[in-house]
C-alpha cells in the first residue's frame, strides 16, 4: 500500500470503532502513527527522569573534578617548596629571636626616664610627674608603662611629643588626653599620656622574665 493509499484509508478510520483490546486490527498507518508517538513519549520520559539526572551528576562530577584538580595543584606545590619553607621558617625564627634580644634590659629604664624628662624640660614644658607603671608581660615582650603629666603650650607639647618618638629605644606613645590648666589660660595645656617601652621577656632562666 502506497502512502497515499494509507492516507486515505486512515481518513476513513472512525475513533468510535476502534477496538483498544486489539490495537492488531488497527489500520497498519495507525498503527506505525500511534507507535511513533509512544516511542517519542518513552524518550521524553527517558530524558527527563534518567538522562537529565545522569546530566546533572556529570555537571556536578566535572565541577568536583576542578576543584580536586585545583586542591591537588595547591598541595603539590607545597609539597615541592616545602623544605623551602622550612628553611625560610628557621631563618624567620632566628630574626626575630635576635631582634627580641636586641631590645633593653630593665637596667636600662632609669636612663629613659632622665632622657624622657630632659626632653620634656628642654621642650619648655613643665613637668607634674613622670611614674613607672607595673610590668605587663607579654608572650615574647614585657610591656614597661610609664605616667606622664606635663604642662605647656601646644607647640612645646608637639615638640616633645616628637622628640620622643625619635628616641633610638623603641618608646610608644598611647591615650593622650590634653586640655586647659583653666579657663582663665587656655593657651596652657596640661597633657596626660601614656608612654610604653619594652624588653626582651628572657624565659630561659628558669621561666623568669
Amino acid at each position: 500500500m502506497s502512502f497515499a493509499q494509507s492516507m486515505e484509508s486512515l481518513k476513513k478510520v472512525d475513533i468510535n470503532d476502534l477496538d483498544f483490546n486489539n490495537m492488531g486490527s488497527w489500520p497498519g498507518a495507525l498503527k506505525v502513527i500511534v507507535g511513533a508517538l509512544v516511542f517519542a513519549v518513552l524518550l521524553f520520559l527517558g530524558y527527563h527522569f534518567h538522562l537529565k539526572d545522569l546530566q546533572t551528576n556529570l555537571e556536578r562530577t566535572e565541577s568536583e573534578e576542578v576543584k580536586l584538580r585545583n586542591e591537588f595543584a595547591g598541595k603539590s606545590f607545597k609539597a615541592a617548596n616545602l623544605e623551602a619553607y622550612k628553611e625560610q621558617l628557621v631563618e624567620i625564627e632566628e630574626r626575630f629571636g635576635t631582634l627580641l634580644k636586641q631590645l633593653p634590659s630593665d637596667t636600662e629604664v632609669p636612663g629613659l626616664l632622665e632622657d624622657i624628662t630632659q626632653m620634656g624640660l628642654n621642650s619648655g614644658l613643665e613637668f607634674e610627674s613622670i611614674t613607672l607603671q607595673p610590668e605587663v608581660a607579654q608572650q615574647f615582650y614585657i610591656e614597661l608603662p610609664i605616667s606622664i603629666v606635663v604642662q605647656g603650650n601646644y607647640h612645646d607639647i608637639a615638640t616633645f611629643v616628637s622628640s620622643v618618638a625619635g628616641l633610638p629605644r623603641i618608646v610608644t606613645l598611647h591615650d593622650f588626653d590634653i586640655a586647659p590648666v583653666s579657663e582663665g589660660n587656655p593657651d596652657l595645656l596640661k597633657m596626660n599620656i601614656l608612654a610604653k617601652t619594652y624588653r626582651y621577656h628572657d624565659t630561659d632562666a628558669g621561666g623568669q622574665p
